[in-house]
């Protein structure tokens, strides 16, 4: 869970080699009604403990521009557990035979699942890849005995990406600011990603 410490009003300056990032916390109690898809030629499948490589590149290529980072900087051995964790379901959007989206599921806490991560590739936004990801998600979350589903998105995200989640059933309940390292500056990630990010060297 995160510590909710509200900031004074104002403006707060970085620590040096720091991003502050503004997080939409949004969340769901009720399996909502799916929008239309179209399924064309899309396939799931499911990653685990020995895919680390796999997901690493799907996430790189779904990430690098809105600041996908947190699974770059942890040793392998903490992915490979976290993917091949029984109550965390993991699956690679696949069509024509190449890696176009991801979906993690996470189940850990019980009567609950968090939509840890979703996106598609920058050249399968628009297609219906997204559409058909997130009717995924829902009905293989709300198969599971839970109450509640949640997820977040931030503002280095895409620009539709929080009316896409709120199209989807999802409701804001929380506003947070995030203040992490920059993995550019740490070489998590090359200093041209995330452009929309300014960077801020020396």
């Amino acid at each position: 869970m995160m510590h909710e410490t509200p900031l004074p009003v104002g403006y707060h300056p970085l620590p040096a080699g720091h991003l502050a990032n503004v997080v939409t916390c949004l969340e769901m109690h009720a399996r909502p009604a799916l929008r239309p898809a179209h399924e064309a030629g899309f396939t799931l499948e499911r990653m685990g403990a020995a895919d680390t490589e796999r997901f690493r590149g799907l996430f790189r290529a779904i990430g690098q521009d809105i600041m996908w980072f947190s699974r770059l900087i942890i040793p392998e051995e903490k992915l490979s557990s976290i993917i091949g964790d029984p109550n965390v379901f993991c699956f690679a959007l696949v069509k024509g035979g190449a890696d176009i989206g991801l979906l993690e599921l996470d189940f850990r806490e019980v009567g609950q699942c968090e939509l840890s991560f979703f996106g598609v590739v920058p050249t399968a936004v628009g297609g219906g890849a997204g559409r058909y990801l997130m009717n995924e998600a829902l009905t293989r979350a709300w198969e599971q005995p839970i109450s509640r589903m949640w997820v977040h998105t931030c503002h280095f995200d895409h620009p539709s990406a929080l009316a896409f989640y709120q199209r989807s059933g999802f409701q804001p309940y929380a506003v947070m600011v995030e203040v992490h390292p920059d993995p550019r500056l740490i070489g998590a990630m090359p200093k041209h990603a995330s452009p929309g990010a300014p960077l801020i060297e020396g």
